[in-house]
């Protein structure tokens, strides 16, 4: 058993704060980075996130910090800032880290000026990096409460994949390996957009049989999309896949959920995002998933109508009224 004692988070929201303090809970040293001063004052001085974790108690070994160069020393890194930023940071770490150093990704997205998930962009920006991809249903407060978890971890590099699972496995935080990197992400950040439409469903009071056919529907979606470039369905049947998507599209815990609610419920887009401090990346995903679909020619109307709402000033009640009203098709 291969263990990494010094651990590095890069990204001080709440879901890079609960991961920093489950790896502090299991023994290991932990330093975690981030861009806003307050986060890391708050987290040295007081030890709560009260910016993204608010009423959360932080292990005091926990340290914050906003220098790149100090976390890029650690024995291996989570990267955990909002997908359309890891390009922008690892370009930034580059300098200061050692090439064999394992990168942990646990950004859930799609970056939009490329189409590639993270796991491609990283590997542009540092290509001999060892990547790990960290996914599954997990919401943050629950798991920083130490409250029970299982996620996917998934590389081909399948010995760092092991060792990652014994720095960071406990009773509460179940890790289950895999070889399917594209599989892992895509279900990651497919669900988002999908947990946009469930919210849109629920704030319209459309009532959990058309919940549940959505969620359904959706993860055919995801399964499409992702077998379409090299993913295996098993894959997205697992924690990664339909797990994380029965999860976010549950409770509105999530951000992507508690957006499409407000939607759903009258907001206007602009209305909602000019209130939020915390990424819904299934906003940010959503154009460039639609994008993607049109191109391969892979059929995902559900995303096709978050899209609409979400980018192409669709009415909500007319988008869903039109998905409602699709002509009738075999289910496989």
């Amino acid at each position: 058993m291969a263990i990494y004692n010094k651990i590095s988070v890069i990204g001080g929201g709440a879901w890079g704060t609960a991961l920093a303090t489950m790896a502090a809970r299991a023994g290991r040293e932990v330093l975690l980075w981030a861009r806003e001063d307050d986060v890391v004052t708050s987290i040295n001085e007081v030890h709560e996130n009260k910016d993204f974790l608010p009423g959360v108690s932080l292990p005091e070994t926990l340290k914050a910090t906003g220098d790149l160069g100090l976390v890029a020393k650690a024995d291996v890194i989570l990267m955990v800032v909002p997908a359309q930023f890891v390009r922008s940071v690892a370009v930034d770490m580059k300098s200061h880290l050692k090439e064999s150093t394992p990168v942990i990704l646990c950004a859930k997205g799609i970056e939009q000026s490329s189409g590639k998930l993270m796991n491609d962009v990283m590997k542009e920006v540092l290509p001999k990096t060892p990547l790990v991809v960290l996914s599954g249903p997990t919401f943050a407060r629950e798991v920083a409460l130490d409250m029970p978890s299982a996620v996917t971890i998934a590389s081909k590099y399948q010995q760092i994949a092991q060792n990652v699972a014994d720095t960071f496995g406990q009773p509460t935080f179940r890790p289950y390996l895999s070889r399917d990197v594209v599989g892992a992400e895509v279900g990651g950040a497919v669900k988002n957009v999908l947990a946009v439409a469930c919210g849109i469903v629920a704030g319209l009071d459309l009532g959990e049989n058309a919940r549940a056919a959505l969620i359904t529907r959706g993860l055919a979606e995801m399964v499409r999309f992702g077998e379409t470039f090299g993913a295996k369905r098993e894959t997205m049947m697992g924690l990664c896949g339909l797990g994380d998507l029965i999860l976010t599209c549950s409770s509105s815990q999530s951000r992507n959920m508690s957006l499409g609610m407000a939607l759903g419920q009258g907001k206007s887009v602009d209305e909602v995002m000019s209130g939020r401090i915390s990424v819904a990346e299934g906003y940010h995903t959503a154009g460039i998933l639609a994008e993607i679909a049109a191109r391969e020619n892979i059929e995902m109307p559900i995303a096709g109508a978050v899209n609409k709402i979400l980018h192409k000033g669709g009415n909500v009640t007319e988008v869903v009224q039109d998905l409602m009203n699709r002509p009738y098709v075999s289910e496989l």
